[in-house]
C-alpha cells in the first residue's frame, strides 16, 4: 500500500503544489488547513508520516507537533518559512524529526521523506542488548528501559540512540550521525543532530544538564559512555 501522508498547510496554493508532486512520488495525501482538522484526520485514519506548517490559523504548529506527538511516533517532517535557529529548534524540540524552508525543492521533500519512512531492521543489531548503568537498550525488541521503566522514544530518537550505542567510545561527528540515522548524505544540518541529542538526553540522563552517557566532544560530535 502507498505510504499515507497528511500535509497541513493553510495556503491552499501551496497544499496543491505539494499534493502534485506527492501524487507523483506515490504517496496517498490527506490535506487540511488547520490545526484542528489535523487533530480531527490524525485520530481517524493510519498516517505514515505529517508534513506540518508552522503558521496555522488556529493552533500554532508547536502545539499541533507536541499534541500528535504525545499520541504517536509518526515522523513529523515541519514546514516553514521561518528558519532562523530557534524557531527550527524549536520546531525539533516539539517533536519533529526534520523540516524544510520553503521554497523548497519537491525532489528534496520527496527524498527527505523516504529517509524519515525508512525504519531500522532488527537485522541489523539481532542477539544485541546494550546497558549503560540503569539503562538497558534492546533494538531487537524496539525497547528502552531506565530501571523498571520504558523510556518513550521516537523512531528518530531510537535510531540516534542505537547507533551511538553500537559506538561506545567512539566519537561520532554531526555529518555521520545525519547520514547513519537520517540518511542523509548531503542534506540537513547540524541542528537536527544537536535538538535530538538535547531531546534524548532528557530522557535516559539522570541530569540532563550535565549528562554522562552522552557527552559533546567540542568540535568533534559525541560519544557514548559507558557507565
Amino acid at each position: 500500500m502507498n505510504p499515507v501522508v497528511l500535509v497541513v498547510e493553510d495556503d491552499a496554493r501551496i497544499r496543491s503544489a505539494i499534493r502534485m508532486a506527492l501524487d507523483g512520488e506515490g504517496y496517498e495525501v490527506i490535506d487540511v488547513g488547520s490545526g484542528e482538522e489535523a487533530r480531527r484526520e490524525f485520530a481517524t485514519r493510519a498516517i505514515d508520516i505529517v508534513l506540518l506548517d508552522l503558521m496555522l490559523p488556529d493552533i500554532n504548529g508547536f502545539d499541533v507537533c507536541r499534541a500528535l506527538r504525545q499520541e504517536s511516533d509518526v515522523p513529523i517532517l515541519i514546514l516553514s518559512a521561518r528558519s532562523d535557529t530557534h524557531d527550527v529548534v524549536a520546531g525539533l524540540e516539539a517533536g519533529a524529526d526534520d523540516y524544510v524552508t520553503k521554497p523548497f525543492v519537491a525532489k528534496e521533500l520527496a527524498a527527505r521523506m523516504r529517509a524519515l519512512l525508512r525504519r531500522l531492521t532488527p537485522g541489523e543489531v539481532r542477539g544485541t542488548t546494550y546497558r549503560f548503568g540503569e539503562v538497558e537498550i534492546a533494538p531487537d525488541a524496539g525497547t528502552v528501559l531506565r530501571g523498571d521503566t520504558e523510556v518513550q522514544l521516537t523512531k528518530t530518537e531510537f535510531r540516534l540512540l542505537c547507533e551511538l550505542a553500537r559506538n561506545t567510545g567512539i566519537v561520532l561527528s554531526r555529518e555521520q550521525l545525519l547520514d547513519r540515522v537520517w540518511g542523509y548524505d548531503y542534506l540537513g544540518d547540524g541542528r537536527l543532530v544537536d535538538a535530538h541529542v538535547r531531546r534524548l538526553r532528557t530522557k535516559i540522563e539522570r541530569d540532563a544538564s550535565d549528562p554522562q552517557m552522552v557527552v559533546t566532544v567540542r568540535g568533534l560530535g559525541y560519544r557514548m559512555n559507558r557507565l
